[in-house]
């Protein structure tokens, strides 16, 4: 079966730093986290490999290194350790084929790619189908080298999972029927043995009627069925395994199957070379061994197969055809043909097909799948729409801006993919103690065998046979493997319905350790869209002639204060004036010549020099601001931002501008308190306004007139005060502190940059969103911690009663068949755990984006 690979990533060359390239296998054959560890060890030693990372959940192994690395090594490694990679299967649409020879030229370059097994270039649909191992990007540059650009098919992502789920049916309906077939064989020999010790007329009826050698060889017959037929994948994986060095929990089983069988056939066959009294059979243990542990693998892929629930809804929710504008008329074609630029008409009811602009129409859309907030929100001309929300009841003309792979929809699977196949660091704890485990199991059990085989009462030999194939069953470390992965798994998944995306998983666990929250003000705290509130004027100005200055110079500024300025003046009718020698002094104000027309009576070439900016900006001019105190003073505690203007030398006006608080925030305070955190502004406001809007919020401390290159010293000292730190930001200049922070948040309103130096992207701009964030992580963590200690205090616990220690006090001896079951039930237990995070309830309930909160 086969699947799309992960598009590698490429980190390009800063200095003499050579590229790092991070590319996806996906493995075949893992059963437990001693697999993991073994093939982690084998990619490792490939040459120009710096780090690998492999996940049992998603059977994934995510790798990075040079850009040279060989595929056919990665490859021929996991193989050599009795794995298989998985062939992958992906379909690029291929632009500028117009024959027979360029299908030719593409098909031989693709082929020639090490680590493509073929190649097939379909000129009717202008696509290629490439099968292999080869990254997508060296697929991609080879093709366009030649003259025929290609980009990845956007169905082929949804043809993967679709390909993935037919793989993990096909394994559950393999299970399922080795199930059936060991559970037939293996219940008559349950009942044959285990019935004669537990009833005594059944014992008498069974040798009275079949005979003891004739029971003990219908058992060894229906055994040698269970072990040759569903118990066949245990040997065939475990004893190669073992034969490499590198144990796993196949070969726990294949080892203690066989010991158990094997004595029962010589015990069946050659009694005589075996000492008096020791001469039993144990088929019963063997058969029934394989029986539990294959329900239990089989009740496990069943669970396995729904902490993916999350990426195929996502992947469902794609649009397959739109109705897009070709030679005047709208027609409907494939989700693939639609080319950035291109209108699109969407209908009510309808799922909007690709990110895009609206230009004609206005409606309301539900995002709810994008933001997590159930509110739907409206859209009129200019207004930006997501591919995969659904427009309510208006009908829209829309203009593609973003298909295939750069929708946001398939950049947050790519977020979830790949948060789903990292490592967090509590990992590390169980790498290291997997990497020894099955190895010390065998030692035990061998122990196990010898301690009872030279003190054990008599048969000394079937007490030592007993207790070391039940040390060796009872340690299988899947549960173990499992602990991590599926939780990650469930709970990133459950973080990209409600909004919530974990670019980076380790963020998970930082997140859960958060002391206090910075966060910035302008655009998170706020609205992020300032008004015009108060203009006081000296006695040598007027209000019309201050908005025609101010506003010219403001007008070629992109800050939002500036905006408000402007938009202020629009209402005042002000005319257009000319402005020259513009500047931004950052963190300080504005300053620029503007030549106008004022009511004073001078013609429209008069010259005036305007500076506009804080107190600290018209300190540093000499310009004095006391006839402006007491206003200042009152505006402050308003929570409102006074500017100053300046004409030619002159103070002339004070301006106040306020950016609303987003009717949502106090909430979001409210709920991060509950969760025993700090909260910290850090804002570029003076001391007095920042004060006001804190005491307004119940902010506990903040961090005024910040220029923005200073909010990384100012996250730093935040650090070093309080310990462990969440920064949200949403603003081009908050990438430096979002890196900074232990773990950086950004909302989904803000800029790209924003997005791609955070750990974690809130797809709204709602900061209810960052509590829920915090408590899921919490949760997740939690659920990961539960899943540890089960797996490892089953283990600490039950090895010694399997090793039989409280026998001398207690006589309780555990048998081989209930240490399969209790096996077997831990990994489900672990994965059924997991899967609770599917019904995580966020504390903070998110509303609209600049809505109230619900």
């Amino acid at each position: 079966m086969t699947q799309v690979l992960a598009t590698p990533t490429v980190t390009p060359t800063v200095g003499n730093t050579p590229p790092v390239t991070q590319l996806s296998l996906s493995i075949e054959g893992m059963t437990c986290a001693s697999c993991v560890k073994r093939v982690e060890r084998g990619l490792s030693n490939v040459p120009g490999v710096d780090s690998v990372a492999v996940n049992l959940a998603t059977e994934k192994a995510q790798v990075a290194g040079s850009a040279d690395i060989s595929h056919e090594a990665l490859v021929e490694s996991v193989r050599k350790l009795g794995f298989d990679v998985r062939p992958e299967t992906i379909t690029l649409n291929i632009e500028g084929m117009t024959c027979a020879s360029c299908v030719g030229r593409v098909e031989r370059v693709l082929s020639r790619i090490p680590g493509v097994t073929q190649a097939h270039v379909n000129l009717a649909t202008n696509t290629a189908t490439v099968t292999g191992s080869a990254p997508i990007q060296t697929l991609i540059a080879a093709s366009t080298r030649i003259g025929f650009p290609a980009q990845v098919q956007s169905e082929a992502r949804e043809a993967a999972e679709r390909q993935a789920q037919e793989k993990r049916d096909k394994e559950q309906a393999t299970l399922q029927r080795d199930l059936i077939i060991a559970l037939i064989l293996t219940v008559p020999v349950f009942v044959m043995e285990m019935g004669s010790h537990m009833i005594p007329p059944f014992h008498h009826w069974l040798n009275a009627t079949l005979g003891q050698t004739n029971n003990w060889l219908i058992q060894f017959v229906l055994t040698t069925l269970v072990l040759v037929g569903p118990g066949r994948v245990f040997f065939a994986k475990g004893f190669p395994a073992l034969l490499n060095g590198g144990p796993d929990m196949n070969s726990l089983v294949a080892v203690g199957t066989l010991s158990a069988y094997g004595f029962s056939v010589v015990a069946t066959f050659f009694p005589h070379l075996l000492p008096e009294g020791t001469v039993n059979v144990y088929f019963e243990a063997a058969a029934v061994i394989v029986t539990l542990i294959l329900l239990g693998r089989y009740m496990e892929a069943r669970a396995k197969g729904r902490t993916s629930e999350a990426i195929q809804r996502l992947i469902g929710l794609q649009a397959r055809t739109a109705r897009v504008s070709r030679n005047g008329e709208f027609i409907e074609v494939p989700i693939d043909e639609v080319k950035p630029g291109d209108l699109i008409s969407v209908r009510p009811g309808e799922r909007i097909a690709v990110d895009a602009e609206v230009v004609e129409g206005a409606s309301y859309v539900d995002e709810s799948m994008i933001t997590g907030e159930p509110i739907p929100v409206e859209k009129t001309p200019g207004s930006h729409v997501v591919g995969a929300t659904v427009n309510q009841k208006g009908a829209l003309t829309i203009r593609a801006s973003a298909v295939g792979q750069d929708t946001v929809l398939s950049q947050i699977i790519r977020m979830v993919e790949q948060a789903q196949g990292t490592k967090l660091p509590i990992q590390a704890m169980v790498d290291k103690i997997t990497l020894w485990f099955v190895p010390a199991v065998m030692a035990a059990a061998v122990l196990t065998f010898l301690v009872w085989l030279i003190f054990g009462p008599t048969p000394a030999l079937t007490f030592a046979l007993v207790n070391g194939v039940a040390v060796l069953i009872i340690a299988c470390p899947c549960a173990m493997g499992l602990a991590t992965p599926t939780s990650i798994m469930v709970g990133t998944g459950r973080g990209a319905q409600l909004g919530i995306l974990f670019r980076k998983g380790q963020a998970l666990q930082q997140l859960r350790d958060a002391k206090i929250v910075a966060v910035d003000k302008t655009g998170t705290l706020t609205e992020g869209k300032p008004t015009l509130t108060d203009l006081h004027l000296t006695p040598d100005f007027n209000e019309f002639d201050i908005l025609t200055l101010v506003a010219g110079v403001e007008a070629q500024s992109e800050h939002p204060i500036a905006r408000a300025i402007v938009e202020a003046s629009k209402a005042k009718d002000v005319p257009n004036v000319q402005v020259t020698d513009f500047n931004s002094l950052t963190g300080l104000g504005v300053r620029a010549t503007v030549q106008a027309s004022l009511s004073n009576g001078h013609d429209a070439n008069t010259t005036y020099h305007v500076e506009i900016g804080a107190r600290h900006f018209m300190d540093s001019l000499n310009i004095d601001t006391q006839v402006f105190e007491s206003q200042a003073h009152t505006l402050a505690e308003q929570g409102k931002s006074p500017l100053y203007a300046a004409i030619d030398g002159k103070l002339a006006a004070l301006i106040a501008v306020s950016d609303p608080i987003k009717p949502t925030t106090p909430a979001a305070i409210d709920a991060l308190h509950k969760l025993g955190l700090k909260v910290a502004m850090i804002t570029g406001d003076n001391e007095k306004t920042a004060r006001a809007i804190a005491d307004q919020l119940g902010i506990d401390e903040v961090v005024a007139q910040v220029l923005p290159d200073g909010k990384v010293d100012a996250v730093k000292r935040l650090q070093a005060t309080h310990g462990c730190l969440a920064f949200i930001g949403d603003g081009i200049n908050d990438a430096p502190a979002l890196a900074q922070a232990d773990v950086g948040l950004a909302v989904g309103t803000g800029t790209d940059i924003a997005m791609e130096a955070a750990d974690v992207v809130l797809m709204t701009g709602n900061l209810q969103a960052v509590p829920n964030a915090i408590a899921l992580s919490k949760a997740t963590m939690g659920n990961i911690s539960q899943n540890l200690f089960w797996a490892f205090a089953y283990n600490t616990a039950l090895i010694p009663i399997a090793a039989g220690v409280l026998y001398p006090a207690y006589g309780v001896l555990l048998s081989p068949m209930f240490a399969a079951g209790a096996m077997a039930l831990s990994s489900v237990f672990v994965v059924s755990n997991a899967l609770r995070l599917r019904r995580f309830t966020p504390p903070a309930v998110v509303s609209t984006q600049s809505g109230t909160a619900a």
